[in-house]
């Protein structure tokens, strides 16, 4: 278990006010608050100021999005940066593991088998000979593929002899690498030694088992990386037909920031549309089949731990709530101490160290999920606490005060979303891909500050089942059926309490 850390009161107090989502990050600049005195007694910043105040200059420090003229369809976004003599490019095809089977059944692992191995060499260039060559030009380039995405960033000088020849490399290997045999059987020995390391991960067996079980089958059923069966099925032709279908010019959305005028950015923007091979959008996700009831599976686990997973289908990133459950998810299980999960199953109970919740919004239907580790002795009480605390948040008003608190917490988090050119970049390219609008970070502040309690509430009550979840246990010595009756009692225990607050 991690150890729990000890912390001052100020730190205590910041922790409880920055918050980490699914799209920004940690915030900490105790500096600016707090100033330790040479005795060693804490002393207030003539400079504090309040917290009702803070997010006035917020809206105005979002960086400047420029849209780019592209091939129709397609869409370029650009930051300018004159701070440091550097370029960040983000190439986002739609093209993640969601499209694994789109060549053939079971090729679980194609697109993840398809980055891992695309600057592994070219008929004209070696592993080691593309790694030197990016060395000497003072860039890196990293590839990744997600359940909707396949990303490839190239970080480059922003000197036109360092940048151009970057990118051309970079061109170079999404249209002709080679994929040789020998790199794909170095990545399968690692993929099942990992799938080895894997089965000794609960949490991640877990993670692995809620997908399987919410989405069926779904294309996001399945984990990127794939399955020791599936990726044995890969070959260099099957990666190089997953390529020339997906890493398309108009399958795909461009980000760029740095050092460069709009006019630059507009002439490198152009260069990379025209060099790619051209290709055509892929087709849309299909939707996942809502559930109904309970689905509680057990997965035999031997150890003292056991852990829990609960889930549901969630929203596309396109829906309009999006915003007010990224707020209410910060209550519930998002916000550390403060949220509600926490709260009761750690603070009044001690069932774990930590318990979460969170959302995933994807092109297709996304999920909700909340995660956490206990004894074995005290598994069937904390799942009853947890459930009973997703129904007590369902059906209890949002108190003002705290959605107050949780928007600041999130106001102070959120410029940590563009605090540099990579995390710039990667906004752009989020943008880009879930066809945002180019101003979402300078209206973002905005759009918080105008949400409402009951604006929080009908988004929970719209999204949130605890009725109808997904739930996994790996652990032992409990049966499926003793949690499904437990969960059932909970809803009855509620739908008893309706009914006598009506008479």
């Amino acid at each position: 278990m991690n150890k729990v850390l000890c912390l001052k009161p100020f730190q205590l107090l910041l922790l409880s006010s920055f918050l980490c989502t699914t799209v920004y990050a940690e915030i900490t600049d105790s500096a600016n608050v707090m100033a330790e005195t040479e005795s060693g007694q804490l002393k207030s910043l003539q400079q504090l100021r309040s917290l009702k105040s803070i997010s006035d200059d917020l809206t105005s420090s979002a960086p400047y999005v420029v849209e780019l003229p592209a091939p129709q369809g397609i869409r370029s976004l650009f930051v300018e940066s004159q701070a440091l003599p550097m370029v960040d490019i983000q190439l986002t095809f739609n093209a993640g593991s969601a499209r694994d089977e789109s060549l053939g059944k079971g090729l679980y692992g194609i697109a993840n088998m398809t980055a891992k191995l695309l600057d592994d060499g070219t008929p004209d260039l070696s592993a080691a000979q593309i790694a030197n060559r990016f060395e000497q030009l003072g860039a890196k380039l990293n590839v990744q593929a997600y359940r909707d995405m396949f990303v490839i960033r190239l970080r480059v000088l922003s000197d036109p002899q360092k940048l151009n020849p970057a990118v051309d490399l970079m061109l170079d290997l999404i249209q002709h690498s080679s994929f040789e045999p020998s790199g794909l059987n170095l990545i399968l020995s690692n993929t099942n030694v990992g799938q080895k390391q894997l089965q000794e991960n609960p949490e991640r067996l877990s993670n692995i088992a809620l997908y399987r079980a919410i989405y069926g089958y779904h294309p996001y059923a399945e984990p990127t990386s794939g399955t020791v069966v599936s990726t044995k099925k890969l070959t260099p032709v099957l990666l190089k037909q997953f390529r020339d279908t997906f890493l398309v010019a108009q399958n795909m959305n461009l980000a760029i920031t740095g050092q460069l005028n709009a006019l630059e950015a507009k002439q490198l923007s152009a260069r990379i549309f025209e060099r790619l091979p051209q290709g055509q959008l892929a087709a849309p996700l299909p939707d996942a089949l809502e559930q109904q009831g309970f689905d509680v599976r057990i997965l035999p686990y031997a150890a003292t731990q056991a852990h829990v997973s609960m889930g549901h289908l969630s929203l596309k990133r396109s829906d309009p709530d999006v915003l007010a459950l990224e707020v209410a998810n910060q209550m519930l299980g998002g916000n550390g101490f403060n949220s509600a999960l926490m709260k009761e199953l750690r603070v009044k109970r001690g069932y774990t160290y930590g318990a979460y919740s969170s959302f995933s919004f994807t092109k297709s239907s996304g999920l909700f999920q909340l995660n956490y580790s206990t004894q074995q002795k005290q598994l069937l009480e904390s799942i009853r606490v947890a459930h009973q605390t997703l129904i007590n948040f369902v059906n209890t008003p949002i108190d003002s005060k705290q959605l107050q608190e949780t928007k600041i917490g999130m106001l102070r988090a959120f410029p940590m979303s563009f605090s540099s050119n990579a995390s710039i970049n990667a906004q752009l390219g989020a943008i880009g891909f879930y066809g945002l609008p180019s101003d979402y970070l300078s209206e973002y502040p905005k759009a918080l500050n105008a949400l409402k309690a009951e604006d929080i509430q009908h988004a929970i009550h719209r999204h949130l089942h605890p009725d109808r979840l997904t739930v996994i246990v790996a652990g032992q010595d409990i049966s499926s059926e003793q949690i499904e009756t437990l969960l059932k009692e909970n809803l009855h225990n509620l739908s008893s309490s309706a009914k006598s607050v009506q008479k």
